[in-house]
């Protein structure tokens, strides 16, 4: 079950949370079962919603994605989503040392899975696609990210920025071998829009 005061305290007094979250026990499961599932479904589903449901206009005309495409790269970029958070983990541990902090691998795993809640959360825009440039709320994670990582994984402050950094360019780097994967898999659906009447 989601912890919707974890939500808000990672959001609103991230500071504070951290120090909580380091101090707390979890496994994977757990992390995966009571908060990365919840949340990542936000974008996949409300994506569907929005674009295979709701639709798009545009031009004068109202767009729809097929129902089995949006489907199917909803359920593809939810599963991505899963396997990207675990990933970015084995990333954020592996270079623990390099900036003077200490590997764990269950610490890593919180600060990829916490400091991704403003980017879930800001896929809950995806439900009107002319919103969803609003998405863009979710860089918010990125702050996460820099407050989180010497917490949990006892890096120095001062080297916090650089950590930060080089776990955010391989976040991208995941994200974009991810994209690709799934643009291979299941072709985005917005190149396969049909027009509704």
């Amino acid at each position: 079950m989601l912890d919707f005061n974890r939500v808000k305290n990672i959001l609103v007094s991230p500071k504070s949370e951290w120090q909580t979250i380091g101090a707390e026990s979890a496994t994977t499961q757990s992390l995966y079962t009571g908060y990365v599932i919840p949340l990542a479904l936000i974008r996949p589903v409300c994506s569907f919603i929005g674009l295979s449901l709701i639709g798009v206009s545009w031009f004068g005309g109202h767009f729809r994605v097929p129902i089995a495409s949006g489907i199917a790269h909803a359920v593809l970029d939810f599963a991505l989503t899963l396997v990207a958070v675990y990933v970015l983990a084995l990333v954020i541990d592996a270079l623990a040392p390099t900036f003077g902090g200490q590997k764990d691998q269950t610490q890593a795993l919180k600060v990829s899975v916490y400091s991704s809640t403003a980017a879930w959360l800001a896929g809950v825009f995806y439900l009107v696609p002319a919103l969803s440039i609003l998405g863009l709320l979710g860089l918010y994670s990125l702050y996460l990210l820099y407050l989180g990582l010497p917490v949990l994984m006892k890096a120095p402050q001062d080297k916090a920025l650089g950590y930060t950094a080089v776990v955010v360019i391989a976040a991208i780097i995941i994200f974009v071998v991810v994209g690709a994967v799934a643009s291979v898999v299941v072709p985005h659906p917005g190149l396969n829009i049909g027009i509704s009447g």
